[in-house]
């Protein structure tokens, strides 16, 4: 994707501060310490990671490999315990992991079938949604295909797809992107300017940021905290 030129984008950047606005996520002082090797040995990844998003604002979360951003994440959706810290979440969740959790012998429609019933949708409201969403990442030929039989590209357009199908307030992508061919990048851009116009929130954790202007705010992780 860097030595293509970025194609305009169909939504302008705006310039937002989640200072005086509500937070629909507020992550205070995070420290998160592992113990590693025979030695138990601890390295302390996240030593004062803060972070505040507003509602209607796509941030990017950027750090070097090895900078605590994927610990961070899985922090802020819960499925990690942090050593000390407070986060706050209001409104409803999604998240795509870097590495899509899909079972092998499941087709994608499958998959959107039983996530629909985890998120308790009605049944009307999962089909349009799916549809939109096959629509929108173009892999609607791949609906009754098992995970087994489809590529990483199309791996990680169902993984996001099952994040984005209850239409969450807060969403947050890990590497959401990485395995996309061009036009996929173009059209996951779309989708997310989309709902960020209609309030929703998104937070994008990437070790490098190619488009820059794409994002409301770009927080940088180093040294275990946060920089922005």
């Amino acid at each position: 994707m860097s030595n293509r030129e970025p194609a305009p984008r169909t939504t302008p950047a705006r310039t937002t501060s989640s200072a005086g606005a509500a937070a629909v996520l507020a992550a205070e002082r995070i420290v998160k310490t592992y113990r590693r090797g025979w030695r138990r040995d601890s390295v302390r990844v996240l030593t004062d990671a803060n972070l505040r998003l507003a509602a209607g604002e796509i941030v990017g979360l950027v750090g070097e490999n090895g900078s605590g951003k994927s610990t961070l994440m899985k922090i802020l959706v819960g499925s990690l315990e942090k050593d000390s810290g407070r986060v706050v979440r209001h409104g409803s969740l999604g998240y795509c992991p870097q590495n899509p959790i899909l079972y092998e012998r499941l087709t994608c429609d499958e998959h959107f079938e039983l996530f629909a019933r985890a998120y308790g949708l009605e049944l009307a409201v999962a089909d349009r949604s799916q549809q939109d969403l096959y629509d929108e990442l173009g892999f609607d030929q791949y609906r009754q295909s098992r995970v087994e039989e489809l590529s990483g590209g199309t791996r990680a357009k169902l993984n996001l797809g099952l994040a984005l199908l209850h239409d969450p307030d807060l969403l947050l992508l890990d590497e959401p992107y990485a395995g996309f061919d061009w036009d996929t990048y173009l059209r996951f851009w779309e989708l997310t300017a989309d709902r960020r116009d209609r309030g929703r929130t998104v937070l994008i954790i990437s070790h490098f940021v190619a488009d820059e202007e794409r994002f409301d705010r770009i927080v940088h992780l180093k040294n275990g905290k946060t920089e922005g």
